[in-house]
């Protein structure tokens, strides 16, 4: 089959779910929550992946002050922070990484600094130099605050960049900044992406001349 080829200037990643498989920490810090709160864990799990704690805390808990979720959401950061227990790199994430190093590209997550950094570190991946945690933004993914600042702090225009996403909210964020979106992994296999993997070994990487970047997907 043959690729897809999508071109940008930029690229805005997504950490969880995208370059590094948090998902056992996810699950074991939620589950727990949600248990404590007498929610159902699995519907927990349906709507966290993408968001910052305090905005899944609010769409579970509609009724609850946000100063509890806040305060809540700084106890589960530190919780997942000193949890790096089956943090790993997803798939092709080294090589992905490798090939984009001197290209543009920032990394945009609903993850804390202190978060980010445990967790691409555990996976042995390099930090981007420009970076959108959950400090620099007022508003969690579905908003699209965080990529758009992204985007400006490379000094690209959204429709110069592609998101790589692996999350619904983190998909409809993406979309709503204008960019293109690629979904990696299962979760986004049903969000109708503009293109979709499995995992990062399905990407290669190009450089035109001008400095185009040309993402060949589906490449072996």
């Amino acid at each position: 089959m043959s690729a897809t080829v999508l071109t940008a200037s930029a690229l805005l990643l997504d950490m969880d779910g995208t370059l590094v498989n948090s998902d056992a920490v996810v699950e074991r810090c939620w589950r727990r929550w949600a248990l404590k709160h007498g929610l159902d864990p699995e519907a927990a799990l349906k709507v966290v992946h993408g968001r910052q704690g305090y905005a899944t805390m609010a769409v579970l808990l509609p009724d609850r002050p946000v100063e509890e979720n806040y305060a809540d959401n700084r106890v589960m950061l530190a919780e997942e922070t000193a949890d790096v227990d089956g943090v790993v790199p997803v798939g092709g994430a080294p090589a992905f990484m490798a090939a984009i190093a001197d290209l543009p590209h920032a990394l945009v997550t609903s993850a804390d600094s202190a978060l980010a950094t445990a967790r691409m570190t555990a996976a042995a991946l390099p930090m981007p130099a420009v970076r959108v945690t959950a400090e620099q933004v007022g508003a969690s993914k579905p908003d699209p605050e965080g990529f758009l600042k992204g985007a400006a702090e490379l000094g690209f225009g959204p429709a110069d960049c592609i998101v790589f996403e692996d999350s619904e909210a983190g998909i409809a964020a993406g979309r709503a900044a204008g960019m293109r979106v690629v979904g990696v992994g299962p979760r986004a296999a049903a969000l109708s992406p503009d293109a979709h993997v499995e995992d990062l070994t399905q990407i290669r990487v190009e450089t035109a001349e001008d400095g185009t970047i040309r993402l060949h997907i589906g490449a072996a």
